[in-house]
């Protein structure tokens, strides 16, 4: 996710397409905050692990 928010943001920035950055911004951070809170120990919807 964390990957595909990146690629979605370099194309929105570079093409000059808003709503590409739009949903770039939000796949990275939505990724980060799982990384984070895996890396925590915590679960989240019944699993421990998000791979």
């Amino acid at each position: 996710m964390i990957i595909l928010g990146l690629i979605l943001f370099l194309i929105g920035v570079l093409a000059s397409i808003p709503i590409l950055t739009t949903i770039g911004i939000v796949l990275l951070v939505v990724g980060l905050v799982l990384l984070l809170l895996g890396r925590s120990g915590r679960s989240l919807g019944g699993r421990k692990h998000w791979f």
